[in-house]
């Protein structure tokens, strides 16, 4: 099965509806995350097979569980989740957040390639950034445990955003260091096509005084 043909079913398995030309840029961006990591150290992940489910479908998998007209992906790395989430809501502004120039970079050529025109990088500390607008969903894949995701991007949302962390075991000890300021919504459970190891989507808000 080529990796077009993964993504296909991975995206069938979800119960999505992903445009064409959609998965075609999905495809050419997981390409494109091959070709440089040969280079630069973007991803642990090298397998293609392993990359459609690890990176695409993984993200892919959060849609009904999350929407917004403003996104920031703190710490995106090679741009998961926040180019994926681009690539399905092309009417959001997503922010793709990452201190590290290599990275960004890559972040940068990814957007001119796939013709994001909805996407901004920044390339700085989350600590350090002050951004003109507070955002509606600020979610992060493996920037830090909860606590410190909180401490340090929880700023950024809305007081009736969203904040998602995307996890893999249900994170017991993280959600009982959650400061009062912020809400526990939602662990969700999450079945990824192709990922036998366990995911969860954790969701939470800023606490209202």
């Amino acid at each position: 099965m080529t990796p077009a043909e993964q993504l296909a079913q991975g995206i069938a398995e979800l119960g999505l509806e992903v445009p064409a030309e959609i998965q075609t840029k999905l495809n050419d961006y997981l390409a494109l995350i091959a070709k440089w990591n040969r280079v630069h150290n973007l991803t642990a992940v090298r397998d293609s097979a392993k990359m459609v489910s690890v990176h695409a479908l993984d993200t892919l998998a959060i849609l009904p569980h999350v929407h917004a007209a403003s996104v920031v992906d703190v710490g995106s790395g090679a741009g998961l989740p926040g180019i994926p989430l681009a690539l399905m809501w092309p009417q959001a502004r997503v922010v793709l957040l990452d201190s590290n120039h290599k990275k960004a970079a890559f972040l940068r050529q990814a957007a001119i390639e796939l013709k994001l025109e909805n996407v901004e990088v920044v390339c700085e500390r989350v600590e350090a950034w002050q951004p003109p607008h507070k955002f509606e969903l600020v979610i992060s894949r493996a920037f830090s445990d909860l606590p410190e995701f909180l401490k340090l991007a929880g700023g950024l949302c809305a007081s009736d955003g969203v904040i998602a962390a995307m996890k893999g075991v249900y994170p017991d000890e993280e959600l009982a260091q959650v400061p009062a300021t912020f809400k526990l919504m939602s662990a969700v459970p999450l079945k990824v096509p192709g990922l036998s190891a366990e995911r969860h989507l954790v969701l939470l808000s800023p606490a209202r005084a």
